[in-house]
């Protein structure tokens, strides 16, 4: 599908990193946009942004939305319709970063990971499709991870979230095949954003392996959420069913390929090096 004036995109988690990102690249296009997050002032800063750094930016809607709230992304998607009057590209962006093994996170702490993570890409999906449905060409972006590639230790109920994600679109894309509604998977590397520092630790994680976690990423995150953006707007004007974001993304995939049981044993040297 092209990207242009003619364009109604919805993007969640909008408020920061590729979520903003993507909102202004999408701006600049042309599109008009239904942004939402549930942080209310950075959202608006996003708004600001994409309007003063687009030629011609469509309409901008902002949207306080939950999205593990299915009631919540419901009304999200009736206001949506009211305000633009149909979607052509739904991005499901909007996720949260959980540090803890399983035996050290609560069910509480997984619950509320797969709420937002899981299951707020579910709720886009239901609740947005047939919107979809009613455009010529319209198309679903689901952000998933390399974590849904690779299951790293620390990070199983995070990973469990990205694999479902991986899972759902990539069984959606088939179910979908043929018809006028395109889908993509997309799994970023390490990208230069906030979610490792704002990620939570679990009831029972150790706080200094988290903080340890979270100086790895911030030190091997070597992609900007602007060519996050790029890359994903890419991908969805060739219509590619798999976006993979980040050298790091592309290695990590093919050691995977290449030793899908026993990658972590090669990949695991390589983290400890770095923490060096």
């Amino acid at each position: 599908m092209n990207i242009d004036h003619t364009t109604v995109a919805v993007v969640t988690g909008a408020a920061s990193g590729i979520g903003r990102a993507l909102a202004i690249r999408l701006a600049q296009a042309g599109a008009s946009l239904a942004v939402a997050d549930v942080k209310a002032e950075a959202l608006a800063e996003t708004v600001r942004m994409a309007s003063e750094g687009a030629e011609s930016p469509g309409k901008i809607t902002t949207h306080i939305v939950d999205v593990s709230d299915k009631e919540g992304v419901a009304a999200f998607a009736r206001e949506t319709v009211d305000s633009h009057g149909r979607v052509n590209l739904l991005i499901n962006n909007a996720g949260v970063g959980l540090f803890g093994t399983a035996e050290q996170l609560s069910i509480e702490d997984i619950e509320w990971l797969m709420g937002i993570n899981f299951w707020g890409v579910i709720y886009g999906v239901k609740h947005f499709m047939p919107i979809l449905r009613r455009q010529p060409y319209s198309h679903i972006v689901n952000i998933s991870s390399v974590f849904g590639i690779i299951g790293p230790a620390g990070h199983s109920a995070y990973a469990a979230s990205k694999f479902a994600v991986r899972g759902f679109t990539e069984a959606l894309r088939h179910e979908l095949a043929g018809s006028s509604v395109k889908v993509s998977v997309v799994h970023p590397g390490g990208i230069k954003t906030n979610i490792a520092n704002d990620a939570r630790p679990g009831g029972g994680a150790d706080h200094a392996a988290a903080a340890r976690e979270t100086a790895i990423f911030n030190a091997a995150a070597r992609t900007t959420p602007e060519a996050a953006a790029e890359r994903i707007v890419r991908g969805v004007l060739r219509n590619e069913e798999r976006i993979l974001i980040g050298p790091d993304a592309w290695a990590i995939d093919r050691i995977q390929r290449w030793a899908p049981v026993k990658y972590w044993r090669l990949l695991g040297k390589v983290i400890e090096m770095i923490s060096r």
